[in-house]
């Protein structure tokens, strides 16, 4: 077993009907680094994140965890043993406060997971935990308010701290930046570099904004039609004259301007 290697494909196939949504990929990612998976709608991406997640089960072909075969493990045994995932669809409670939901998810994954109607007073190492949480994805200072009232990046960064909450080594991280402004990205790139950098998180990502790839990217696997078309660096991404044709257009120019 490579101890480097902390989750990894082999020849994954799932098949709906006819049509071969994902097609033999095999795919390894290393601890602790940011792997991004790009491609056009249809490519496959969010049906290999599915078989990663486990909310679907290959039709053949095996996913392997820390070197365990977890192919026919459900999503919530998945979640305990240290993966963790995020939707297009931004999940938490909008009544709640911004600390309170925090709380919940760390509470959730401790000893008291069943006593979410106690006094919260009782459980000051939860909100210990979500206010470093919460400080961590820059919303330290919104502790107080509703979450439905956050901005929609707010909301982004609010379901990324949930989702750490329950401490997982791997996070998969579905078009996190996803009806974002423009303007709010950035930051949120920036909280999501921090977290793999400074909570030593292995983060595998699905994004379509290409700049945005390149520049946090450790890793890149192109999908295409169902298969892996290519991987690499972002600079080998950048260079590889199919990807370059299929997918980054002008942007290419502007990450090698200048070498």
């Amino acid at each position: 077993m490579d101890d480097s290697i902390l989750i990894e494909t082999r020849e994954l196939v799932k098949i709906f009907g006819g049509l071969r949504a994902v097609d033999g990929v095999s795919m390894t990612v290393r601890t602790q680094t940011l792997h991004t998976i790009i491609g056009p709608n249809g490519a496959g991406k969010t049906t290999f994140f599915n078989l990663l997640s486990g909310n679907i089960r290959p039709t053949s072909g095996k996913v392997f965890y820390k070197g365990r075969d977890i192919t026919g493990v459900p999503p919530y045994r998945r979640a305990h043993i240290g993966i963790g995932r995020s939707f297009q669809i931004t999940n938490v409670f909008p009544n709640l406060s911004v600390l309170e939901n925090v709380r919940l998810a760390a509470q959730a994954v401790g000893h008291d997971n069943y006593k979410f109607w106690a006094d919260h007073r009782r459980f000051h190492k939860y909100e210990e935990r979500a206010q470093a949480i919460l400080q961590q994805v820059g919303l330290a200072s919104q502790t107080n308010l509703p979450a439905r009232l956050l901005p929609h990046g707010g909301k982004r960064k609010l379901e990324l701290g949930i989702l750490l909450a329950s401490d997982p080594d791997l996070l998969l991280l579905d078009e996190p930046t996803a009806g974002m402004a423009r303007e709010e990205i950035p930051m949120l790139m920036e909280v999501i570099r921090s977290v793999r950098e400074t909570g030593k998180k292995t983060i595998i990502l699905v994004e379509h904004k290409m700049d945005l790839v390149m520049n946090v990217s450790d890793r890149i696997s192109v999908m295409h039609q169902g298969q892996l078309l290519a991987e690499g660096t972002p600079l080998e991404i950048a260079a590889n004259p199919t990807v370059q044709k299929a997918y980054l257009g002008d942007l290419y120019g502007d990450l090698t301007e200048g070498k």
